[in-house]
């Protein structure tokens, strides 16, 4: 997945960018097709802190992804 960083006086600060990939479609079970998101992780998003998208990004999508396959 995607991410940022940056450096900073001697600290690592990393911006957790959106896994969106502009293929916005829902399938039969509420998932995007693009990102594997659900409409409620969508839509929640923008609030979540660094840590919880980084575990989105890093352990439920990517297992989503598999199981899809």
């Amino acid at each position: 997945m995607r991410g940022l960083v940056v450096w900073r006086m001697s600290f690592q600060f990393r911006a957790v960018l959106s896994p969106c990939i502009g293929v916005c479609t829902l399938d039969e079970q509420g998932l995007c097709e693009g990102c594997h998101r659900t409409t409620a992780e969508i839509a929640r998003w923008s609030q979540m802190n660094d840590d919880e998208r980084l575990r989105l990004m890093e352990h439920v999508l990517p297992d989503r992804e598999s199981r899809r396959r």
